[in-house]
Formats: C-alpha cells, sequence, structure tokens
C-alpha cells in the first residue's frame, strides 16, 4: 500500500510519541502542551528579586506545585530529560535579566556525591547546567567543583545542622583554573537556605576564586 508524506509522516510522529511523565498524556515533547502551561504559571515576575549579598540568586520558578513535581519526577524518577526543558528556561530568563552584563562566566553544576550519582545514574545540576550553557552560550565546566563527603539529606534538616552537614564537603575540581577577570556561576535545581550555596562558594572563595551567584531552577517558597 501507498502512503503519501503526509501520511508517512503522522505514522512517524505516532510511533515517536511517548508519554508525559507528569501525567501521562501522549507527547513527542520532554513534556505535554498542558503541563508546560502549567508549570509556566510558576515562573517568577522578577527572577532577580533575590540578587543580592552575600549570595545573589537568580530563580526560574517557585519551588511548588507544578515545578516541584516536575523536579521530583527529574530527580527521582529517572526523568532526566525534563532538565533539558527547564534549564533552557532558566537560560532564556537569564537572557532576559543580564542581556550585556556578566558574560565573561563560567558556569558550575553543584555537584552529587559520586555514590549518589551512581545510583541516580546522573546529576540533575550537571544536566541542567548544560542546556542552560546551550541557551546562553556561557562556558560550562562540568567537574569544576567536587563533592567529596556524602552528606545526609538536607531535608528536614536546621539552618545550624545543614550547615555542619556541608562541612568540608566540597573541593575545587582537579585542574580547575579560571583566568583573571572570570568568575564563576553555580546552578542547582533547588535554593532553599542557601547553605549548600554558602559551602560551595566558601570552597571556591577560599581558593581565591570568585563566585558571581547561583542560578536555580527554584526558589523555596518562604524566601520569595
Amino acid at each position: 500500500m501507498f502512503y503519501g508524506k503526509t501520511a508517512l509522516q503522522g505514522l512517524l510522529n505516532l510511533f515517536l510519541q511517548s508519554h508525559c511523565p507528569l501525567c501521562q498524556r501522549s507527547t513527542s515533547r520532554e513534556l505535554c502542551l498542558y503541563c508546560e502551561r502549567q508549570l509556566q504559571t510558576c515562573q517568577l515576575k522578577d527572577p532577580s528579586i533575590k540578587w543580592q549579598p552575600p549570595i545573589p540568586v537568580f530563580s526560574w520558578g517557585v519551588y511548588g506545585g507544578s515545578l516541584k513535581r516536575a523536579i521530583a519526577a527529574m530527580k527521582y524518577e529517572n526523568q532526566p530529560q525534563i532538565a533539558r526543558l527547564l534549564g533552557q528556561w532558566l537560560g532564556e530568563a537569564w537572557l532576559l535579566n543580564f542581556t550585556k552584563s556578566h558574560t565573561n562566566l563560567v558556569v558550575v553544576p553543584i555537584p552529587l556525591h559520586a555514590s549518589k550519582q551512581k545510583q541516580r545514574g546522573y546529576n540533575q545540576a550537571a544536566l541542567i547546567a548544560q542546556s542552560f550553557c546551550h541557551r546562553t552560550g556561557l562556558k560550562l565546566k562540568l567537574n569544576g567543583l567536587e563533592r567529596v563527603r556524602e552528606t545526609q539529606a538536607q531535608f528536614g534538616l536546621s539552618a545550624s545542622e545543614r550547615e555542619k552537614n556541608l562541612n568540608s564537603a566540597f573541593v575545587v575540581g582537579q585542574g580547575f583554573t579560571p583566568r583573571p577577570n572570570v568568575s564563576i556561576l553555580l546552578v542547582d535545581d533547588i535554593y532553599t537556605t542557601g547553605a549548600t550555596a554558602a559551602s560551595a562558594v566558601q570552597t571556591f572563595r577560599h581558593s581565591g576564586m570568585r563566585v558571581l551567584g547561583l542560578a536555580a531552577l527554584a526558589t523555596a517558597v518562604k524566601d520569595t
């Protein structure tokens, strides 16, 4: 039987479709259009609202609702493809707010400990950073920071416990020596109390490196 070009393309699209990881609707994208629209409602009107000392934070959205669900699926349900879309959105927001400034940067994702990354199969912050850099054109150093001490989950810990938990958890990646006048932009999925970011920033500063700030997909609701 002969199929026209349009019919063949339709069959191909049907064959290539999978299920949206958030709602199980059929889609050929990372997420279906319905879930993308739901996620857009979580976007902050001013992503640079927390871009201030001691650690400037740039955040795409509020950690709640659909965005919280998407991040959970990305991290705990083996859905790394979600990071590509969210990292792209984070990059687009960055370009809208810092079109001509902060271009002399090296992007460094917050690392997982090797044992946790082996268990999960990937580091979601690294995937977000890759997509972010692809959209912004900024340079990426995947192993600029290493987590050398396995820490317990930060969830449920007090601020002082979080800080103690992350003490000496990071070291600068081997061979990573940014050029003069180049700053580091950290990337992570969620910013809550800032304990992780503070530990990472302290590690770089002790090595004489300047950290501009942190770009995160989501900021905890209580912090906005």
